[in-house]
């Protein structure tokens, strides 16, 4: 399956993740295939925090977005990865249906697998933009973000 998305894809790039302290054990990549339909995604990460549920903060699933900027810079470590700004969103949607937004990531152990497809955005589109995984799940509907929380890992959308 992957020489055939190597073989068909007309442009490909790729994100290796870089984690915070919030998420120090962190690590995981991303491949964008630019298809004739739309872009094939897949996101293979580990060290995820474990579940937690309390008053106020959800740990997990975990909600993660293109953003706008390929910036991830940790600064402070109490809120990492700023730098990388907001969600990325051309077409001035509310939140829930920017192009940028992406199902959020279920986790076993830590580990989590994903493929989905978008035709939200070509993969030219995105190089440059960093994607940011965030400490708990989107709600797809609180403006401008989905109340996703911090931000535990970053990585800048490279070409091939």
């Amino acid at each position: 399956m992957t020489y055939y998305r190597q073989t068909y894809a007309s442009e490909t790039a790729h994100v290796t993740f870089l984690s915070s302290p919030l998420a120090p054990k962190l690590k995981g990549t991303m491949q964008f295939y630019q298809m004739p339909y739309g872009v094939e995604v897949f996101v293979q990460v580990e060290g995820l925090p474990e579940f937690k549920k309390a008053k106020s903060k959800q740990v997990g699933p975990h909600g993660f977005h293109i953003h706008e900027k390929g910036a991830c810079e940790i600064g402070d470590g109490k809120d990492p990865f700023t730098s990388a700004g907001g969600h990325w969103n051309p077409d001035g949607e509310p939140h829930g249906n920017h192009a940028g937004d992406f199902p959020v990531l279920f986790s076993h152990k830590g580990r989590a697998r994903m493929i989905f497809f978008t035709d939200r955005f070509n993969v030219k589109d995105i190089i440059g933009k960093a994607v940011i995984i965030h400490e708990g799940p989107d709600d797809y509907q609180s403006q401008p973000s989905g109340a996703s929380g911090k931000r535990i890992a970053c990585g800048v959308v490279e070409k091939g």
